[in-house]
């Protein structure tokens, strides 16, 4: 019988960001590589390497996901999507990002981008959060710069002030 290759590159397609990409993975290649290095998204950071900190927090078909726990062939078929996807095609900011900003929900911005993909995801099932139950959602994530005041303060700024509330 023939011995199979297990660092052979697999195919990976993926729906990222409202388009379709494609590229290749080794077996056991992480989500966050392949998005940072096979595809060159910058967004996908990698703090712990152990589904801890939550920088790393994409969404894999609207779910919240740790992409530094997740393969890339995991992944495939599958939409996934990245803060990337927030801004419009202009670059214009999300509402949510400008609440960010307004309220000084980010100091190093490390952490952002997976606390923005985990907020954004809550609030498609909970558009009007208690500060409590913000306060869960973030207790995903780790911020040393903060605090998360400014971050509580952005998202209920949003969940206030959205159009189409």
């Amino acid at each position: 019988m023939p011995q199979l290759n297990k660092e052979a590159k697999h195919p990976v397609t993926i729906n990222l960001n409202g388009k379709e990409v494609n590229g290749y993975a080794e077996p056991r290649m992480l989500l966050t590589d392949f998005l940072t290095h096979e595809i060159g998204i910058t967004s996908c950071h990698v703090g712990c390497e152990h589904g801890v900190c939550g920088a790393c927090t994409v969404l894999v078909d609207g779910n919240i996901t740790r992409a530094c726990l997740t393969f890339a062939v995991q992944a495939d078929g599958c939409t996934v999507d990245t803060s990337e996807s927030l801004a419009d095609e202009n670059g214009e900011l999300s509402g949510l990002q400008k609440a960010f900003k307004k309220h000084h929900g980010l100091q190093c911005g490390y952490c952002t981008t997976g606390v923005l993909m985990s907020v954004t995801a809550y609030l498609r099932e909970s558009p009007n959060p208690t500060e409590e139950e913000l306060r869960t959602v973030l207790s995903g994530h780790l911020c040393r710069c903060t605090g998360y005041v400014g971050m509580v303060r952005a998202v209920m700024d949003y969940c206030e002030n959205r159009p189409n509330k």
